[in-house]
């Protein structure tokens, strides 16, 4: 039925003989959107990182932009092979769609999952992102898919129909600051009291924690069968210092752990075993 109401709208659109000089104009059309989509996403990458605080929300604009660009270059194609009227082009354009969707289905689902992130923004461009299994920066956001910077220095290119499929998690939603959760394990026997202690100075000392009252801090023991958990629970000032962070706090606990005794227990189940156990009954907050 698609079919035949298209073939009944183009019959009456004045299509333009498809020669070389057209099809160079077309190639033009995409060259320049390319070209100039490319050009204002380095001219934003690099503004943004010169601007600290508000990086995120500039680099925000890059995907817009670029949906911009490509619908503009769309319409410059579609009125450069016919020259229908307003109500043919809408008509034209339903039809199209249709017809086509059927074929390329995948592909128009992720070009509408690119919209989604868009205009909802569950994620942006900088942020620290888990998608399905993967975990990285967001590097870009694209018409199809939102490419992913992973620990490891991968680039992943996840499709942006995933959105609809699977749990997307922000680490940090748009903000610079991210809460980095750190986990250290002791000794039943050892000096909880003092490891907590511990842990507290060696978090709020770091140089890249993020301390007031819209960036707070905490430092939580919980008691397990073979160890104790000691956990804090801080702010990074720039989510790309993560791992640093964490290092950083790590090191210096462990060095004062031991000139005060603290032992590390001698099991600690996978971390999958223990990430469903619930961190309120015993926990106490410093």
């Amino acid at each position: 039925m698609a079919d035949a109401l298209l073939s009944n709208v183009t019959a009456e659109l004045p299509i333009r003989t498809i020669d070389a000089n057209l099809i160079l104009y077309i190639i033009f059309i995409i060259v320049v959107a390319y070209v100039l989509t490319w050009l204002l996403s380095f001219i934003l990458v690099h503004v943004s990182e010169r601007i600290g605080w508000y990086r995120t929300s500039v680099t925000m604009i890059i995907p817009l932009l670029k949906l911009l660009v490509y619908l503009v270059a769309l319409y410059y194609i579609i009125i450069a092979v016919i020259e229908p009227s307003l109500t043919q082009m809408i008509a034209f354009s339903g039809l199209f769609g249709a017809a086509i969707g059927f074929g390329l289905k995948d592909l128009f689902a992720d070009i509408v999952g690119g919209i989604v992130i868009i205009f909802e923004k569950p994620y942006q461009i900088g942020d620290k992102v888990t998608i399905g299994d993967r975990y990285g920066e967001v590097k870009d956001i694209g018409i199809r898919a939102t490419r992913i910077q992973t620990p490891a220095d991968e680039t992943v290119s996840v499709p942006n129909f995933t959105i609809f499929a699977q749990p997307v998690t922000s680490g940090n939603t748009g903000d610079l600051a991210m809460m980095i959760v750190i986990d250290l394990y002791i000794h039943p026997d050892s000096d909880a009291e003092k490891a907590m202690k511990i842990l507290k100075e060696a978090l709020v000392t770091s140089k890249y924690v993020i301390i007031s009252k819209r960036y707070p801090y905490t430092v939580l023991l919980e008691d397990f069968p073979f160890y104790q958990r000691v956990r804090a629970k801080g702010y990074v000032n720039d989510l790309r210092l993560e791992f640093e962070f964490k290092s950083e706090v790590t090191r210096r606990a462990w060095a004062e752990f031991r000139k005060a005794g603290i032992r590390p227990p001698s099991f600690v189940p996978p971390a999958g075993q223990i990430s469903g156990a619930s961190e309120d009954p015993d926990a106490e907050l410093l």
